[in-house]
């Protein structure tokens, strides 16, 4: 695919399978943003097949997903793929937007390249600390790939392909801002156990945590952008959204101040409680 434009190169980064390809091409695609021409207007053909990903990992049903504990070598292995794999649904979904939606200011599309170039970072600080961690009887450590996933992200991100207000409230502010809540929770988890590679796997969601405060924050700011363009209250909105396309219940505990950082006002923090 030959790019011409910076939103037909997030296209290609979009469709490249090869992971550290991707990677690189999301980073470099923010550095030398400035570089491109931009055409904010063009609408571009959709690929027969998004998104561009290796064989692996093997994809399965959410609910087959086994609980990853983070107590054991092995635990702690799975536990580090499946944040590894959020991130990498993270790339596609940043890049997506880019490419997808036309007619926005070119503030838009430059956040989200901003947001796919860090999504890469941590994927790839992940995956360096996946592959450094021990693996019984074998020679190698992990990889991403060695355990099974589920493509939750990204079906979201397939329902919302047609409405851009909807792919802000339920992909940045929603799925994604999940993490925020997570975190803290799985790092409490990880200095339980207290090992060399639990304290470094803290030290990278220190990292990720504060990087997904602005993630959640551009999403939150291009929401009420486009509720405000189409005269739409953002709060009844959102619960029009969830409900029509079928958003994950949230579960407590909310991680209020990352999420006040991240921009939700008091009223959505207060209707968090009501919709669980």
């Amino acid at each position: 695919m030959q790019a011409h434009t910076l939103r037909d190169a997030a296209l290609a980064a979009l469709c490249c399978a090869d992971i550290e390809a991707k990677c690189q091409q999301a980073r470099e695609l923010d550095a030398q943003a400035n570089t491109w021409p931009l055409d904010t207007s063009a609408r571009l053909a959709a690929p027969t097949k998004l998104p561009g990903r290796p064989a692996r990992p093997r994809l399965i049903h959410p609910g087959e997903v086994p609980p990853r504990s983070p107590y054991t070598p092995d635990g702690h292995a799975a536990l580090i793929h499946a944040i590894c794999h959020i991130e990498f649904n993270a790339i596609n979904l940043a890049l997506d937007a880019v490419w997808r939606f036309p007619g926005l200011p070119e503030s838009f599309y430059l956040d989200w390249l901003r947001v796919a170039a860090e999504e890469a970072h941590h994927f790839t600080l992940l995956r360096t600390h996946l592959r450094a961690l021990p693996r019984a009887g074998q020679g190698a450590g992990w990889d991403y790939g060695d355990f099974e996933a589920h493509d939750g992200l990204w079906l979201m991100c397939e329902k919302t392909a047609h409405d851009i207000v909807a792919r802000m409230a339920l992909v940045p502010r929603t799925l994604e801002a999940r993490g925020l809540d997570a975190t803290p929770l799985i790092q409490a988890k990880l200095r339980k156990v207290g090992t060399p590679a639990a304290q470094a796997a803290i030290a990278l969601l220190d990292i990720i945590l504060r990087d997904e405060v602005g993630h959640v924050a551009i999403g939150n700011h291009w929401y009420r952008w486009l509720c405000e363009q189409q005269g739409l209250d953002p709060v009844a909105h959102y619960r029009q959204l969830a409900r029509q396309y079928g958003a994950p219940r949230l579960k407590p505990p909310f991680n209020h101040e990352a999420r006040q950082r991240a921009g939700f006002t008091a009223t959505e923090l207060e209707d968090l409680q009501q919709i669980v």
